[in-house]
């Protein structure tokens, strides 16, 4: 018996136990379906559930389920009314006033206040990433009645909305008087979402269970159960089996997915994600922007997308996505920028110094990638076919995203570097970080080395006004200079990384959702038996 059957094997226990259990209980599942199942590729536990205090996958996926916003962003950024039923931004953008909605609980039964609004401004928000750029212009926070609560702002701040639509507000009551980021809450969270904390089993499933007062529309889910399948081959054949309703599975499953009548991937609820890649730009020869921009220009984005992402990725055309298209600078095309010609590309080398050795090599770059993202993995193997092409040799280290985070972040440990990611909420929170000044190498932003006043300048003009006209003509400056320096770019769009769901047992999954990241739990309904 091979690992994946084991696996598979042992999933089908614990899940029939699972399933069994909740109908014992009396709380669902079994017979009424009532269980919803996800496989999740590790243990979620590990980095905590609470994404205001730390970043990645699980704690944005457990948060989007157990807390709510003030404002809901849709993955097609949209806002919505979450726990502030309206809002009102001033003119000159300094003041936003919230009004919030009347009895709402935290999951303990505690009330939700403007008190714990006001807390949440000064407390917590400014340690979350988006949030902590809020907290640079936010002056005070008032309570201007009992449902009320003023922020008023030092200066302007275009994403204003959009980084309140990030913030998962906590409950006062649990986190005041504690040290916020190590509080045990922050793995058994107490929010006022859908769904509430049930259980943790180490290495074995988070099970959340439904809010009975939630103030929205009620899940119709009892109980999500987030198990751990860690081995990527058992996940897709749990899911394709109906095992699972829902994981993160290869792309090179898809053409399965596609053929079973039960299974699809979701093409919405998240926010757009690129594949990237990225300069030392301190390290010769990639010092020089013209190396730099015949390199980019010898990778095949169509082929990345075409083969590494199994045909469910878009070559990326710009720097920032086509569903932000008030952000895009039309002027700005790599299909005509960096064309594939490579006789042009190997004169490029040339001209630049660089020319073939005597065994047809100019240079050697160390690439690094993160070995878990299946879909990088294949593009960095299609990149070295192509940099050999022109001349280049490579050297490639996969490594986990701890050991990631840390050569390319802390030691500027690499040449190129491939990476995942999502362009976030905003231009200014999920793609201009990639390209502003980051002398302190914070993880997360821009790595490269690449100080420059004018993209500076550029990203600072679209965080210093409400007007997205404004706003969208400081991004196309700050594209225009990308483009001349190139040393970090999308080379495809896609949402590989989005959820396959199995839809034999649940119906609905694939609604459209209020909240990025969030199930839609209200919409969803157990399938007809099919036995």
């Amino acid at each position: 018996m091979t690992r994946t059957d084991r696996g598979r094997r042992l999933l089908a226990v614990l899940v029939a136990s699972l399933l069994a259990l909740c109908a014992c209980s009396g709380g669902g599942g079994g017979q009424d379906g009532r269980t919803y199942v996800y496989a999740v590729n590790g243990d979620p536990m590990t980095v905590g559930l609470n994404a205001q205090f730390v970043g990645g996958t699980y704690p944005i996926l457990f948060s989007a389920q157990l807390m709510d916003t003030l404002i809901f962003m849709s993955d097609d950024y949209e806002l919505s009314p979450g726990l502030a039923e309206s809002w009102e931004l001033s003119d000159d953008g300094l003041a936003l006033t919230l009004h919030l909605r009347h009895g709402v609980r935290w999951h303990d039964g505690e009330p939700f206040t403007a008190e714990d609004v006001k807390f949440n401004f000064e407390e917590i928000v400014p340690l979350q990433t988006y949030g902590a750029m809020l907290a640079e212009r936010l002056g005070s926070v008032e309570i201007a009645d009992p449902s009320t609560v003023v922020l008023r702002l030092t200066r302007p701040f275009g994403p204003l909305l959009e980084v309140v639509s990030q913030q998962f507000m906590l409950p006062e009551h649990v986190y005041e008087g504690t040290e916020y980021v190590t509080n045990p809450a922050n793995k058994e969270p107490i929010g006022t979402g859908p769904m509430m904390f049930g259980s943790y089993t180490p290495g074995q499933d988070v099970v959340l269970v439904k809010n009975p007062d939630y103030w929205g529309p009620p899940s119709q889910v009892d109980r999500a159960v987030y198990t751990v399948v860690q081995d990527p081959n058992s996940r897709a054949e749990a899911l394709l089996a109906g095992e699972v309703d829902g994981a993160v599975i290869d792309p090179s499953q898809q053409e399965r997915v596609r053929a079973n009548e039960h299974t699809q991937l979701l093409d919405h609820g998240m926010f757009p994600q690129m594949v990237t890649t990225m300069f030392n730009t301190q390290n010769e020869p990639l010092d020089d922007p013209a190396v730099r921009a015949a390199i980019f220009a010898a990778l095949d984005r169509a082929a990345f997308a075409d083969t590494a992402m199994a045909g469910i990725g878009q070559p990326a055309t710009g720097f920032i996505p086509p569903q932000v298209d008030w952000a895009v600078n039309p002027d700005v095309n790599f299909d005509r920028d960096f064309p594939r010609d490579l006789d042009a590309i190997n004169r490029a080398l040339d001209e630049a110094g660089y020319p073939r050795g005597p065994d047809g090599t100019r240079f050697t770059l160390r690439i690094l990638h993160i070995f878990t993202l299946t879909e990088v993995v294949k593009t960095v193997e299609m990149a070295q076919s192509m940099l050999a092409e022109i001349g280049i040799a490579t050297e490639v280290k996969g490594t986990g995203g701890a050991e990631y985070s840390e050569r390319v972040y802390a030691e500027a440990d690499f040449d190129m570097a491939f990476v995942r990611s999502t362009t976030g909420p905003d231009p200014s929170l999920g793609i201009a970080n990639w390209y502003v000044c980051n002398e302190e190498r914070a993880t997360g932003s821009n790595p490269t080395g690449v100080c420059d006043p004018e993209i500076d300048a550029a990203a600072a003009a679209a965080l210093d006004t409400n007007d997205k006209a404004q706003r969208g003509a400081a991004f196309q400056r700050m594209q225009t200079r990308a483009r001349e320096l190139i040393f970090y770019a999308p080379l495809a769009w896609s949402n590989a990384g989005f959820p396959t769901i199995n839809t034999s047992r649940w119906q609905g999954q694939d609604a459209p959702r209020v909240m990025a990241e969030r199930v839609p739990w209200s919409q969803m309904a157990p399938a007809e038996d099919r036995r």
